[in-house]
């Protein structure tokens, strides 16, 4: 027997608290989800259904009228994803019998090869920081550790000093729906960020910097934005024409560490994967490596 809904305001309430706190959904994800469901409210009202009881037809005819002006594969499978943890909710808190959003699908997402840099590549964009500048030693600690523990660059905004246990050669990275992993330093990245922390202590800070690991020019915590033109620069003057973000970096340690041998599961820990189909990319082989397989290996090619 379904359970009695007091309240509109009641019940969405209890699924923004279900998405944050017992599914443990970043904010921008939890927002994503509500927008949709907004979307999905509307329609409803403008058809005089129940958006709580619909029907699996009433919900394909929603999903075919949002895909109609969103062309994005991205955001067509963010909606799909927001309807059916919708739906999961409702039938989790038995405010429903059935999960009308079961069968619900929709295109599936095309998995595009991430862009890699290869080791030389990797040298030169850390040779071209010009440690003369006031912001040298940051900016090659930030891109040896980026490189070097393959950190998402909201991480690094966010990493803290009080999170970094150099006696252990580690720190503690807090991911994707706030969820915590150790994850080691090299001692490359070790050797800059010692550089850097002996110029930080003469930056000016501000009070909600102090214990931020990398800051901007004025002590103020640094953006995912600037990081981004940081690398994108860096790349330019060591002339690498590829299409590169801070994201290139995680993914080159990712694929690095995989040609030389580590074990894919300690891959999917290192980055915070929760699932290791998402570290599976990393198993593509370069087209110029199967080339030289078959010529090496092929007995076709044994003179």
């Amino acid at each position: 027997m379904a359970k009695t809904i007091t309240s509109d305001e009641a019940l969405l309430r209890e699924y923004h608290t279900y998405l944050r706190l017992e599914r443990s959904y970043s904010p921008n994800t939890v927002e994503g989800y509500e927008m949709d469901l907004a979307k999905l409210r509307d329609y409803a009202a403008s058809y005089s259904l129940d958006y709580v009881h619909m029907e699996s037809k009433d919900l394909e005819a929603f999903v075919f009228d949002r895909f109609k002006e969103i062309k994005s594969e991205a955001t067509q499978a963010r909606i799909l994803a927001g309807i059916h943890a919708w739906y999961r909710f409702l039938l989790y808190k038995d405010y429903i019998d059935q999960d009308p959003s079961e069968l619900l699908e929709g295109p599936r997402k095309s998995k595009h090869l991430p862009t890699v840099l290869s080791l030389d590549e990797v040298n030169r964009m850390m040779a071209a920081i010009d440690l003369s500048t006031n912001e040298g030693h940051r900016n090659r600690a930030m891109m040896e550790i980026l490189y070097g523990s393959g950190l998402r660059v909201s991480e690094l905004v966010n990493l803290q000093l009080s999170k970094i246990y150099l006696n252990e050669h580690y720190m503690l990275i807090e991911g994707k729906g706030s969820k915590q992993r150790l994850v080691p330093l090299s001692p490359v990245a070790e050797e800059w960020f010692g550089y850097w922390m002996q110029e930080r202590a003469a930056w000016p800070l501000k009070p909600e910097s102090r214990d931020l690991a990398f800051v901007n020019r004025y002590g103020r915590p640094l953006t995912r934005a600037m990081v981004f033109t940081i690398v994108k620069r860096l790349c330019a003057e060591a002339g690498i024409t590829k299409t590169v973000s801070p994201h290139t970096l995680r993914h080159s340690f990712a694929t690095h560490l995989l040609q030389n041998g580590a074990d894919l599961r300690v891959i999917q820990q290192l980055l915070g994967h929760e699932d290791l189909a998402t570290t599976e990319i990393y198993t593509h082989v370069d087209v110029a490596d199967l080339r030289k397989a078959v010529l090496q290996y092929h007995p076709a090619n044994q003179h």
